[in-house]
């Protein structure tokens, strides 16, 4: 099995599967009597049709390594997730090559960050390394087949080194 070493959640290494999700230096602006910084605008939504929808997700915590034997993606839509706790979470990506996914590419986030898979973005199962895995999911909501599966031959090996 090929092993995969993982790295911290950027937004320049993960511009290319989607956005990262995290306060920035300073917020666009102060609102609520001054006491709420708005960082806004952080993600683009992205639906062929339908709607945005909010989803929550309990996902099983995983631990690491972890066997990567699939990937899927959306083409219909972009999907969000955002922890309900500041527990990191795995997120694993890949580009598209001629129609199934290249050699993938782990992420572990940092407290604070969520993210914004673009649509058609090869990437793995929600992934959280410890319990509770609760996150909110926004996602496109509508008719049609909006789940591509892809099943690689020989599983990947995620681990931090």
């Amino acid at each position: 099995m090929t092993r995969i070493v993982t790295e911290p959640l950027t937004a320049d290494a993960f511009a290319p599967f989607g956005d990262v999700l995290a306060l920035k230096s300073a917020p666009d602006k102060l609102i609520n009597q001054g006491l709420c910084g708005r960082h806004h605008d952080l993600a683009t939504l992205d639906f062929a049709d339908g709607h945005a929808g909010i989803s929550l997700f309990d996902a099983q915590a995983r631990t690491l390594p972890y066997t990567l034997d699939m990937v899927e993606r959306h083409p219909m839509g972009s999907q969000t997730f955002i922890p309900m706790t500041p527990a990191p979470f795995l997120v694993i990506v890949a580009q598209d090559q001629n129609g199934n996914p290249d050699t993938p590419r782990a992420f572990l986030t940092a407290p604070g960050q969520a993210i914004n898979l673009h649509r058609n973005t090869w990437h793995g199962v929600l992934t959280p390394l410890t319990p509770p895995g609760l996150f909110a999911v926004v996602d496109r909501i509508g008719d049609g087949d909006n789940l591509e599966e892809f099943w690689f031959e020989t599983p990947f090996i995620v681990d931090r080194t």
